[in-house]
């Protein structure tokens, strides 16, 4: 059982560096660090799939606003926020492969 909560641990540890380089507010580490209780993993997950979803909606509304001509969206905006939503999309989807390569290990081991 210990391998299975490090692997979960590194794994979320891999999320959370990678949110810090990519400056990606990391809202559930500071609620947990401020002392009410630890956060579980479903609100991190939960937290984390909600910021990637916020990213990719920017980027639309970006995108459209460009398309509509508005008079504060210029085009290196719209791009760099449609790669940030591409890198934090493409992020989640390696998180849920190395998450499900865990639970087949995990559901694979001899008891």
């Amino acid at each position: 059982m210990a391998i299975e909560t490090k692997a979960l641990d590194h794994v979320l540890a891999q999320l959370r560096g990678a949110a810090a380089r990519a400056g990606i507010s990391n809202e559930v580490s500071t609620t947990a660090a401020a002392g009410s209780k630890p956060a579980d993993f479903a609100s991190v997950l939960k937290a984390s799939l909600d910021q990637v979803n916020g990213r990719q909606q920017q980027a639309a509304n970006l995108a459209r606003d460009f398309e509509l001509g508005a008079p504060g969206a210029n085009l290196q905006d719209v791009m760099v926020s449609i790669q940030k939503a591409n890198i934090s999309f493409q992020q989640t989807v390696q998180v849920r492969n190395r998450l499900v390569s865990a639970y087949h290990e995990i559901m694979n081991m001899q008891v």
